[in-house]
């Protein structure tokens, strides 16, 4: 089997004496469609900011496309950055700029393409993500949909070997979250490209994922195909009395339950901050009225 395009290998980041992530293994190979998912302070932000360079670990080794992201200078990295594109969640446009000029922003700062062939190239990436009617307009004009597909495709703009997607359906109605879906599973097909998704939404997950990856408390619970995940989430409550702790927690989460050992886990920790951590339950009411109520 050839080389992963991405390897992290017992990778740990700290943040002022905290562990975000702890001993994180994974690999991402060429082609396939890697889902990072986990709840709110899982590590996967910061997981995707290591591999892309933006932090480096304090231990064990990131790999893209076969480099050592921490043996590189900062010029080496910038280098390979112009390997990959990301689709951050606010879709990151420049206001002041329209479409156009906004996926011809990268194409100007890292070629020497002379205007045509930019023009050229701006209108296909555009095409790409159907937004070439729209061209002229600027963000403000557009929906959060449109928005989405916009910094798409200026992540497409250098023709990218990896694409990063940062919660790419974020606050997004179902039906404009399923488009972005598609289109995601459209452009890893028509453009052999690698693509990464980081998202706690499991509709979206589920339908693109080819493997999934799922974080908690900075460790990584299991990397396997979707159709793992898939079984887990379908698991009757009977089936889950046989699964261990870590496919009982995924399970959980996958299905949003109310109830299980994520919530446990989060009750056990407020008794024993109330028991041993000197907090306590509050009887008062959290804001004192400013009227005094009129006597009859």
């Amino acid at each position: 089997m050839a080389s992963p395009v991405i390897s992290c290998r017992g990778v740990a980041k700290r943040f002022d004496g905290r562990t975000v992530l702890d001993g994180v293994n994974l690999d991402v190979h060429a082609g396939e469609t890697m889902v990072i998912m986990g709840g709110s302070g899982s590590g996967k932000s910061t997981l995707l900011r290591l591999i892309i360079g933006s932090f480096l670990p304090d231990e064990g080794e990131v790999l893209l496309l076969g480099q050592n992201l921490s043996r590189l200078s900062p010029d080496g990295r910038d280098s390979l950055r112009r390997r990959f594109g990301i689709l951050f969640q606010s879709g990151a446009l420049f206001n002041s700029m329209t479409l156009f000029e906004n996926v011809a922003l990268p194409i100007q700062e890292h070629t020497d393409l002379d205007a045509n062939i930019i023009d050229i190239q701006v209108r296909i990436k555009l095409e790409l993500v159907g937004l070439l009617e729209h061209a002229d307009k600027y963000p403000s004009q557009i929906s959060g949909g449109m928005k989405k597909r916009a910094g798409l495709a200026r992540a497409l703009a250098l023709d990218p070997e990896i694409l990063f997607y940062d919660e790419p359906s974020a606050g997004l109605d179902p039906v404009t979250s399923a488009q972005i879906d598609r289109l995601i599973l459209d452009l890893t097909k028509k453009l052999g490209v690698t693509s990464v998704v980081v998202t706690h939404e499991m509709d979206s997950a589920f339908a693109i994922a080819d493997r999934m990856a799922m974080l908690d408390k900075g460790r990584m619970l299991r990397v396997d195909e979707r159709a793992f995940f898939d079984r887990l989430r379908l698991a009757t409550d009977t089936d889950a009395l046989a699964m261990n702790s870590d496919e009982r927690l995924i399970r959980q989460f996958l299905r949003g339950d109310a109830e299980g050992p994520i919530t446990d886990r989060r009750d056990q920790s407020l008794l024993e901050r109330q028991l041993f951590g000197g907090g306590t339950v509050s009887t008062e009411p959290s804001l004192v009225p400013t009227r005094v109520p009129r006597k009859n």
